[in-house]
């Protein structure tokens, strides 16, 4: 069974409304962006239905003559919508975009809208704490030593950026000088090429160094005493790079 947790005013809501129809046969409909929770919503109030998922045909028919109630997935995967009857089951359903409206107006009574985590901020603290211990557990440090709050927030593919947002976060935070030249090497092994190699890859280094260099001494005078550069050189280089 998956786990759901929300504190959103229309996630509460749309859990209202499926709790409502437990008793009842009559099929409803969750629609929303990938990566909002769908499965793990409807999979967690309907612990023991069934699940199949909308990719094979032959799969939900089968399973559609064997049961009364069914969560299928991915339900715009499915191929010949219009074959599947409904009658006299519980059917829910998922889906990521509507597809013909006419059809999933026969099919379903029920047509919820799930929104995305940029209309749910409520969840978003909650998200990034659970992303935060898989991926502690998943590369072996100690969850402790990180803050949700410090690590930046993707939501651009919902919980699948944010998640991938948690775990690049914290293998930043691990590397050190070696992992450093492991991961350019594998960048230039990839992008090298042309007549100008150097300088055009030079920035890989020169814009973090002249960036957090600013950013801790708050002086072009000053970090160029630490660089050991002129300043005029230091001048250049940020007006070459366009850093701010």
């Amino acid at each position: 069974m998956d786990t759901f947790y929300t504190r959103s005013p229309e996630v509460e809501q749309i859990i209202q409304g499926l709790n409502l129809t437990r008793t009842l046969f009559v099929s409803s409909v969750l629609i929303g962006e990938p990566h909002t929770g769908k499965k793990s919503l409807v999979t967690h109030l309907f612990p023991d239905v069934p699940v199949v998922s909308g990719e094979d045909q032959e799969a939900v028919e089968r399973l559609l003559n064997d049961s009364e109630e069914l969560i299928i997935t991915d339900f715009e995967q499915l191929p010949n919508k219009e074959s599947l009857d409904f009658d006299n089951k519980r059917i829910i359903a998922t889906a990521n975009y509507v597809g013909n409206q006419k059809t999933i107006d026969t099919l379903f009574a029920f047509i919820y809208t799930m929104p995305s985590l940029k209309e749910r901020p409520e969840d978003l603290q909650h998200l990034k704490t659970l992303f935060l211990k898989e991926a502690c557990r998943t590369l072996m440090l100690n969850d402790n030593a990180f803050s949700p709050d410090e690590i930046p927030s993707d939501i651009t593919m919902n919980s699948k950026s944010l998640r991938r947002a948690v775990f690049y976060h914290l293998m930043i935070q691990q590397m050190g000088e070696e992992e450093i030249k492991s991961a350019l090497y594998r960048y230039f092994v990839e992008h090298l090429e042309g007549n100008n190699g150097y300088k055009e890859h030079l920035g890989l280094y020169e814009v973090p160094l002249i960036k957090v260099g600013l950013q801790k001494y708050g002086s072009q005078l000053k970090l160029s005493e630490v660089l050991g550069i002129n300043r005029n050189t230091l001048r250049k280089k940020i007006h070459e790079h366009a850093i701010d």
